[in-house]
């Protein structure tokens, strides 16, 4: 796939654990999603730009709808996982809306706000991996909607200083006023007076969020199901490494390492 971009993630895509026939359309659907996060974030495109190329994307997701041939490789991949998986077509859009966003919208006032992104931005790969393994009930779309957003608000805690390089906040603005945080202070990267706090405030709403999630590992079986607790086990241990740093992200960004993966695979497996 000449295509597909390879990004450093914190996660498990399309893992060995796996079953073989899911690999593939996971693929399919992560190179759509890194290949639009890429339009809205990478290189020196202005905004114009970057929402012309999220546009074409969303016209090519409309001819996947009428059955239209694309010049695209992606798009004639992508086409065919959605039409083998009855994959639906909102949860690529909600996602482009998302990308859409980040191009225009870089302060976020209040949580309600934050959540709203992480709706269009996270829980629709969550739903589309449910749908690829056939388990889409009310309960375990909620489920997985939890685990998600707690995702995405992990990545956004990790990714504090890069995300200000790049203009954007997605902390809530209401919540760093609470707190006494400044814009200032984030620009100078201090991670003193009120920040430990308000962090640790931010971790715990995380941590919750992600535990409310967890049963879905329970009861997804197999293979899909150690996935689904490997994924949730990565959020806790970023969580811990948050923690750890008393959220000092300026100067020691937590990331999984390699020493880490036996430690999750371990618990994983235990929480079956």
């Amino acid at each position: 796939m000449e295509y597909a971009i390879q990004h450093y993630e914190n996660f498990p895509v399309a893992s060995i654990l796996l079953p073989r026939r899911l690999r593939y359309p996971i693929r399919i659907i992560y190179a759509f999603a890194r290949q639009a996060d890429d339009f809205a974030d990478e290189g020196n495109d202005m905004p114009d730009a970057r929402l012309a190329k999220l546009d074409r994307f969303r016209a090519e997701l409309d001819g996947i709808e009428r059955r239209e041939p694309s010049e695209l490789p992606l798009f004639r991949d992508l086409a065919e996982v959605i039409q083998a998986h009855r994959l639906p077509i909102q949860y690529f859009r909600d996602l482009l809306d998302a990308f859409s966003q980040d191009v225009v919208k870089t302060r976020y006032a209040n949580f309600g706000e934050v959540m709203d992104y992480c709706r269009r931005s996270a829980n629709p790969i969550g739903r589309l991996l449910l749908h690829l393994y056939r388990k889409t009930d009310a309960r375990q779309l909620a489920l997985a909607d939890g685990i998600c957003s707690a995702l995405q608000i992990i990545n956004f805690l990790q990714d504090i200083a890069i995300d200000y390089r790049k203009g954007r906040i997605y902390l809530p603005q209401d919540e760093l006023a609470q707190y006494g945080i400044t814009e200032q202070q984030l620009a100078r990267g201090a991670a003193d007076g009120p920040w430990w706090p308000f962090m640790r405030f931010q971790i715990e709403r995380a941590r919750k969020l992600l535990q409310a999630g967890a049963p879905l590992g329970q009861q997804l079986h197999g293979r899909i199901g150690l996935e689904m607790r490997l994924i949730i086990m990565g959020g806790e241990r970023i969580l811990k490494k948050l923690h750890d740093v008393q959220g000092d992200v300026f100067h020691a960004r937590p990331v999984l390492k390699l020493s880490d993966w036996p430690y999750m695979l371990y618990r994983a497996m235990r929480a079956r």
